[in-house]
């Protein structure tokens, strides 16, 4: 899923610079880490905001061509304007082979439709759609499968029962936290209480 853009050096900063870019149809951007000094670039807009929406822009590692000079690097924070949500300034790690990297990963949840307890009219409560992993970067995952297949009223899915590739851990190591759970709403549980009363009655009757 690994893209690349093409970059120009910034010769000028600030912000009637980055106006001055964003007329242009540009877009400034900051590349820093790997203990060498941040470089200011100016890439196209329209390549940088189609990357962003594809899906799993903050997790994937890509090349940015600097006039001719492959950089690997990651995306580590962007920000959008407020009111047209056009895109205003993305900062990009640098990233050296063998490194390892703290990402957040998407959450993807299969078999919704095949949990006994959603049958039976459970909510799916999702407590985390993303979870911060630490990865090498050559195997950061595109997303985090949790399968619902299996669970019933009130169960919940730890990052325990999660099968991660090898060499990637949670950021969060003291304590198997939740990622989702199958919520009872109040009228399911009032039916349950109720055939639950009904048991405890047809047992004392028949005794």
């Amino acid at each position: 899923m690994s893209y690349e853009l093409k970059a120009v050096v910034r010769d000028r900063v600030g912000k009637g610079a980055a106006r001055e870019l964003r007329r242009n149809k540009q877009i400034p951007a900051v590349i820093y880490g790997d203990k060498k000094p941040p470089l200011p670039v100016a890439i196209d807009y329209k390549e940088a905001f189609l990357k962003l929406h594809a899906g799993g822009f903050m997790s994937t590692v890509s090349t940015i061509d600097v006039d001719g000079e492959k950089v690997k690097v990651i995306p580590k924070d962007y920000s959008l304007d407020p009111v047209r949500d056009s895109l205003l300034h993305i900062d990009f790690l640098r990233v050296s082979k063998g490194a390892t990297l703290s990402v957040e990963v998407p959450v993807h949840f299969i078999n919704e439709e095949t949990s006994p307890g959603i049958k039976r009219g459970g909510v799916l409560n999702i407590v985390r759609h993303t979870i911060e992993l630490e990865c090498p970067v050559d195997a950061i995952p595109e997303n985090i499968v949790v399968d619902l297949g299996n669970l019933e009223l009130g169960d919940g899915i730890h990052i325990s029962a999660v099968t991660l590739p090898e060499g990637v851990k949670p950021t969060i190591t003291d304590r198997d936290f939740t990622i989702a759970t199958i919520a009872t709403p109040a009228g399911i549980k009032e039916d349950l209480k109720s055939d639950d009363e009904g048991d405890t009655t047809e047992e004392e009757t028949s005794e």
